[in-house]
């Protein structure tokens, strides 16, 4: 059990980017708007049980499948592209159903953990120890609660063209993160 700060800086910047919390700040307001108040306190936790729980049985699971984990961190790489592509061009590539309640879902499942999120958990498994992604994935939460917390304030400091902005840098940088991902598990993939 090495915990190391090499590893859990970019752990956490790589999920903060997949997870997109401050991207995802005009969606909170808007169900914020449409259910009443959100449960912050009980999506986070939600989030961190579902993300937690993957970083133990995800590999379980895929091998149930018959799936090996670069060929999971290569597919992870093709869904974390596809999210930057829709951050940098502004296009909706995912479209969600209009939800009912926002607590567990769709702010737990799948806006926090959702597709993208554990399939970078379960990339970031290939790359780094067990203990240093389940800190960077709690570290997540923690921003995730107070974003959920104070986004009616976090949306007039920023204003749209700010959080437009910060939606753009983070979508290179997952651009970057999916070239890096497939560059790095394309080699053990074809070795096999």
């Amino acid at each position: 059990m090495n915990i190391d700060f090499k590893q859990i800086l970019p752990a956490t910047m790589i999920l903060f980017a997949v997870v997109d919390i401050i991207g995802s700040i005009p969606l909170i307001i808007s169900l914020r708007q449409k259910v009443g108040h959100i449960q912050s306190e009980k999506a986070s936790i939600v989030s961190a049980l579902i993300m937690i729980a993957f970083v133990f049985v995800g590999e379980s699971i895929l091998g149930i499948i018959g799936i090996d984990v670069y060929s999971f961190a290569v597919a992870g790489a093709f869904v974390i592209f596809a999210l930057a592509l829709e951050m940098v061009l502004g296009i909706t590539l995912f479209k969600e159903d209009a939800p009912d309640s926002a607590a567990v879902f769709p702010l737990a499942f799948p806006l926090i953990a959702g597709a993208g999120s554990l399939t970078t958990i379960l990339s970031l498994k290939s790359q780094y120890e067990t203990i240093n992604i389940v800190i960077a994935i709690l570290i997540n939460i923690v921003v995730v609660f107070l974003v959920l917390k104070s986004s009616e304030k976090i949306e007039k400091v920023l204003g749209n063209n700010g959080i437009l902005i910060i939606r753009k840098i983070f979508g290179v940088v997952l651009l970057a993160i999916a070239v890096k991902l497939f560059a790095s598990n394309i080699p053990q993939l074809l070795n096999q």
